[in-house]
């Protein structure tokens, strides 16, 4: 066999150091550009904010229940925004998760290779459905039905806004859960068996538990997008800021407000059209806390197996 010419092997060896090191390159500009995204988001709405709050006390902004930055005199309490969020988010997290749970257990533990062949893509395809759609569904459907049920639903309510926001949600807890679920080892299922568990006592009390960090950091993320969601509370839920427990009622969610302050006539540079970075960058913190928890859950339920 003939040698190669050393001089062939240089080359070729300089052009792989050239290729990786473009490849490098691009990736650690991909990973920078993030970055800088993120970097020029929290500029944006930090620096808004900022000229904001010099003309409204964070004290009337976060403490008082009044929301009328538009009206005359303008108030400027957050908190209804803030409880139409948190009310939307829990009825669909109360609604969602369970769901969601159960079905990643029934297709990583009891489903058979054909039930779950149809039955996953399906629960994929309600993540593809576009957001206005599920807000119209709600307008249209959900909400005759409640209506229905108790008469005194609103035409405008939370309840039927946070039943669509469980079915966008639900994909993404069930696909994440059972990817947690089916990452637990053989190994630890067929040491349950062992004992003489049966298949409901392992899932119960050996996949559940190893697979837990997955679930809560799924269930997180899936709130953290309810409560970043927008166009299914714009249609479903109204535009009535309002402090209440009551899911037949209209609220406005903090996403809400912002779709319609950033859709209507308010001047650039006003203190109602700064309101809506005011009001951004409170939900981006929110998110960000979200996270944060996200990832000490991570850290702390975490199983590493070997």
């Amino acid at each position: 066999m003939a040698a190669i010419n050393p001089a062939v092997q240089l080359s070729r060896k300089a052009n792989r150091i050239l290729k990786e090191e473009g490849i490098r390159i691009v990736l650690a500009v991909s990973a920078l550009l993030s970055v800088a995204t993120t970097a020029g988001i929290v500029y944006t709405l930090a620096s808004e904010s900022f000229h904001f709050f010099q003309q409204v006390s964070p004290a009337e902004f976060f403490l008082t229940t009044d929301w009328a930055p538009l009206f005359s005199p303008p108030r400027f309490g957050v908190l209804p925004l803030v409880n139409g969020t948190l009310l939307v988010t829990l009825v669909a997290a109360v609604i969602a998760i369970p769901l969601g749970v159960a079905s990643a257990i029934y297709l990583s533990e009891f489903a058979t290779q054909r039930s779950r062949a149809w039955i996953k893509p399906i629960l994929e395809v309600l993540a593809g459905i576009p957001t206005i759609v599920y807000g119209f569904f709600a307008l249209v459907t959900i909400t005759p039905v409640l209506q229905k049920i108790w008469p005194q639903t609103q035409v405008f309510n939370v309840l039927s806004g946070s039943i669509a926001v469980a079915i966008m949600i639900l994909p993404t807890i069930a696909s994440l859960c059972d990817d947690a679920l089916r990452s637990v080892p053989d190994s630890l299922r067929q040491g349950g068996y062992a004992m003489g568990a049966t298949k409901l006592e392992v899932t119960a009390s050996v996949v559940l538990p190893a697979g837990l960090s997955g679930i809560l950091a799924a269930i997180i993320l899936a709130l953290s997008r309810a409560i970043g969601e927008t166009m299914i509370v714009v249609i479903a839920c109204g535009g009535q800021p309002n402090i209440t427990a009551n899911v037949f009622e209209p609220v406005q969610t903090m996403t809400a407000y912002i779709v319609a302050v950033s859709l209507g006539d308010t001047p650039h540079g006003t203190i109602g059209y700064l309101t809506i970075f005011a009001v951004g960058g409170l939900l981006f913190l929110i998110t960000l806390c979200m996270n944060i928890v996200s990832h000490k859950i991570m850290r702390r339920f975490r199983e590493v197996y070997e």
